[in-house]
């Protein structure tokens, strides 16, 4: 098998398997799917796909910066809290008024694709988990420096997280689709979600289980699955 095949379909599995635990993007692409239909939800995937991909680009070149910038990492944190718990909420208010189905912040006049961008991009948990990752697959000499195993890389975790939205996209409108005018329970289920996730990135925070500890303890990302990997 050529070299740029193999690490096209390991950056596939790591990251479809990776997006497939609920998420704030995932539940995201599912939400608006639901709300205001498949294309919209498909231009937030490719823009939430977008930042992940520029981050696992620096992640291949340029970590020692990353590493050197931990207030920035903080900042993007706090903001992802801001982000969910907003997102949480939101999707409360549609659940407590079903006049007004759509989540708020999902909804707004932006573009999806910009949105999903911005939202994926001020995710810093993606930076040690694409490090980790990376690291295991130049250890196993599965990816080597050089400009078309990178693209192979960068084109399989694109298709990887996209396949995973659109479980979650399709998924959503069936289910949506069964509830019939059950929408809210949706939203508060959404809700509760969000906030559980905002509620575990905060415990990660103040208990320094966050993005810069994850970096210094790569290993953690991966959870000893690249024993696995030969």
């Amino acid at each position: 098998m050529p070299q740029a095949i193999r690490i096209l379909g390991w950056g596939f599995i790591i990251s479809f398997i990776g997006t497939l635990p609920l998420g704030t993007l995932s539940i995201s692409a599912m939400q608006i799917a639901m709300t205001d239909g498949v294309p919209p939800a498909i231009s937030f995937s490719l823009g939430a796909i977008t930042a992940e991909m520029i981050y696992v680009r620096i992640s291949l070149v340029a970590m020692s910066w990353v590493r050197s910038h931990e207030k920035f990492l903080k900042v993007l944190e706090w903001a992802a809290v801001v982000i969910v718990m907003g997102l949480a909420v939101s999707s409360f208010w549609s659940a407590m008024h079903p006049a007004v189905p759509k989540n708020v912040l999902l909804s707004a006049t932006m573009h999806r694709g910009l949105l999903g961008l911005l939202m994926s991009a001020i995710n810093p948990m993606q930076i040690p988990f694409w490090f980790g990752w990376s690291a295991v697959l130049f250890s196993k000499n599965i990816l080597s420096p050089g400009f078309w195993n990178y693209n192979a890389y960068l084109f399989g975790i694109g298709a990887g997280t996209f396949i995973a939205h659109c479980l979650f996209m399709f998924g959503g409108r069936w289910l949506g689709e069964q509830l019939n005018s059950g929408h809210h329970y949706m939203n508060w289920a959404i809700g509760f979600i969000f906030f559980v996730t905002g509620i575990i990135q905060l415990i990660k925070i103040y208990t320094k289980k966050d993005a810069i500890h994850q970096l210094e303890h790569p290993e953690e990302v991966t959870g000893g699955l690249e024993k696995k990997i030969h």
